[in-house]
């Protein structure tokens, strides 16, 4: 029943910024493909239109858009005018987004909150040359926590994900299955339940707190839980530069400076970290879920896979002309120290 009430907490809080908009000089149109009770809106995008109304005394808000278009095309609504704002998973474009694997590797030490500090900082010193969101404003950066796998089947150690038909989301997470021996199924994360229910999918790769956010928990009793995870998922919060540099001047800085970049990432961040805590949660108390943590054994056998991974990702990182070490050992210094 908590984890019910929080989520009627935040629906309450989406719905008091989205009357606030009607005083606001500037209501942003805020495009989302997620179901209404999800986090990324109840607490991200909330959070966000409360952080933009004070830092401009209420002259920016936001409103809530569903079903504008898909998850692949928001960054193209965006760059279109159809919308002013949106969040992207960089994994859903194979070969548009290079730089953001980065974040994604597993290995990192660290919440989702400190991963997503880290991604802005490491952009801001090392990504942001490839210009992989030019033609949009970059608002924030952020990370999901550890990603798990959710499957309807018993899965006790490593080996047992070999061959299961998994959805897996894209960007490392594909790296990390195919060499788990998962057989991909692309699947819009939206779609994720129905696939569950009809037996097209054995398994999902995704962050703990989609056993909230998708109701994994009714299709996927069984969690299997790697420490640290076994890759994050990458997502930036865009916005039309258009519609920016419509703004006043003032408002443009009051943004700038006090929402957008590193406060607007690390408050994503802490975000998904508080849906994981909920899920884990919640999955405890559903009658029929288990949750199996990682052996020994099989943490050291995925070691080793981790860093087959990394080493790839590091060397397309290096093709495409970014230090890849000195990027991957500062989001390891960064993490550490948030």
């Amino acid at each position: 029943m908590k984890h019910f009430a929080r989520l009627a907490a935040a629906a309450i809080l989406a719905a008091s910024t989205g009357a606030a908009a009607w005083a606001a000089d500037t209501t942003l149109r805020i495009s989302t493909w997620l179901p209404p009770t999800h986090g990324i809106n109840t607490e991200i995008f909330a959070g966000l239109i409360g952080m933009m109304e004070e830092a401009t005394d209420g002259k920016v808000s936001g409103e809530l858009v569903f079903g504008l278009a898909p998850p692949p095309a928001q960054m193209d609504l965006i760059q279109d005018g159809a919308a002013d704002m949106a969040i992207i998973f960089h994994g859903y474009q194979p070969g548009r987004f290079i730089g953001t694997k980065l974040i994604e590797l597993p290995g990192y030490e660290g919440n989702a909150e400190a991963a997503s500090v880290a991604y802005w900082r490491v952009h801001t010193q090392h990504l942001g040359k490839l210009g992989e969101h030019r033609g949009v404003k970059l608002v924030a950066l952020n990370t999901h926590g550890p990603g798990q796998i959710h499957t309807t089947k018993d899965v006790a150690t490593l080996a047992d994900l070999n061959g299961l038909k998994t959805r897996i989301g894209g960007g490392v997470a594909g790296d990390v299955g195919a060499a788990l021996g998962l057989v991909g199924i692309n699947v819009p994360a939206p779609k994720v339940y129905e696939t569950l229910e009809s037996g097209a999918a054995d398994a999902v790769a995704m962050n703990v707190g989609e056993r909230v956010g998708f109701k994994l928990n009714e299709v996927a009793k069984n969690l299997y839980d790697m420490p640290g995870g076994l890759y994050r998922g990458s997502f930036a919060i865009i916005m039309s530069q258009e519609t920016f540099d419509s703004l006043p001047a003032d408002v443009q800085a009051a943004l700038d400076e006090k929402v957008f970049g590193e406060p607007a990432s690390r408050m994503a961040g802490a975000a998904w970290d508080k849906s994981d805590m909920i899920a884990y949660e919640a999955t405890r108390g559903t009658e029929g879920a288990k949750i199996v943590e990682a052996s020994a054994e099989d943490q050291a056998a995925f070691a080793a896979i981790a860093a087959e991974v990394t080493a790839k990702v590091l060397a397309e990182l290096d093709a495409a002309g970014v230090d890849a070490q000195a990027a991957y050992d500062m989001v390891k210094a960064e993490m550490a120290a948030n």
